[in-house]
């Protein structure tokens, strides 16, 4: 969001503050069951689906369920952006019990589905994939730029349905349980959580990356890609590009020991 806000300014533009997303806290004792968390989607319908059925089977195999907490990026880049945010919208076939957060690609989509005239970078963020998983196809809106972004905002108030934009709307941005935290793409290190900004949640890297979050917590974290999943002071990113590698990362936490599913 940083990068919208400098975007903004050198348009003089003015960047109108949000409400801060939801923060769950489910208080300071250690988890009793498994926590399973799947990285970064974007787009990837098919490598979702199969992360589930691994967690679904591992259910199964341990007779211990837990929740299925998603670290956000459900759009962009990838080829299926609408029918992602579908299924999750839907409840879990195999029974599942999920807890999507929001990543920042989410949360700029939402904000180009209310004003594109003011988000237009986003396309360049893989959002015309997202678009054409709507059916939208740029390259033959055959208008202007400025004709575009006024065409672009009717065609996605018919064909973005009201369900997934609530659905982006209500995504809480973290989580906490005990001494774990899952948020997309970390935390200023050493800034207590309550202070901590939606912005820097859903798009720091540096230098957390490098410092980790300097609190008395394990953050678990997605947002910047890695071939494989990205262990640094304090935390465990799980990002592992899934729209262009095809892996999507299942990480398994348990009585402090964390794991990640293989595929079978």
């Amino acid at each position: 969001m940083r990068k919208l806000t400098e975007w903004f300014s050198r348009r003089g533009l003015k960047y109108a503050p949000v409400p801060r997303r939801r923060r769950i806290d489910l208080g300071t004792l250690p988890p009793s069951y498994p926590i399973y968390v799947i990285g970064d989607i974007h787009g990837c319908l098919k490598e979702l689906k199969a992360a589930e059925e691994q967690v679904a089977a591992d259910i199964l195999a341990t007779e211990r369920s837990g929740p299925v907490v998603l670290l956000g990026d459900y759009v962009d880049r990838g080829p299926s952006s609408s029918h992602v945010l579908e299924y999750l919208i839907r409840p879990s076939e195999l029974g599942l019990k999920r807890l999507p957060l929001c990543g920042n690609h989410d949360d700029i989509f939402l904000k180009f589905l209310k004003e594109p005239e003011l988000y237009s970078e986003w396309l360049g963020l893989g959002g015309e994939q997202t678009l054409i998983s709507y059916g939208i196809d740029l390259h033959h809106l055959g208008v202007r730029q400025k004709a575009r972004n006024a065409k672009l905002g009717e065609l996605l108030a018919e064909v973005v349905p009201e369900s997934h934009r609530q659905f982006l709307a209500d995504l809480p941005i973290s989580l906490k349980i005990g001494n774990l935290f899952f948020v997309h793409a970390g935390i200023k290190p050493g800034v207590p959580l309550d202070e901590q900004e939606d912005e820097d949640m859903m798009w720091i890297r540096e230098p957390f990356l490098a410092e980790g979050p300097k609190l008395p917590f394990m953050v678990v974290h997605g947002h910047t890609p890695h071939p494989t999943p990205s262990l640094g002071p304090g935390r465990i990113g799980i990002d592992t590009g899934a729209y262009y590698t095809g892996k999507l990362t299942v990480l398994k936490i348990d009585g402090g020991r964390a794991t990640f599913l293989q595929r079978p």
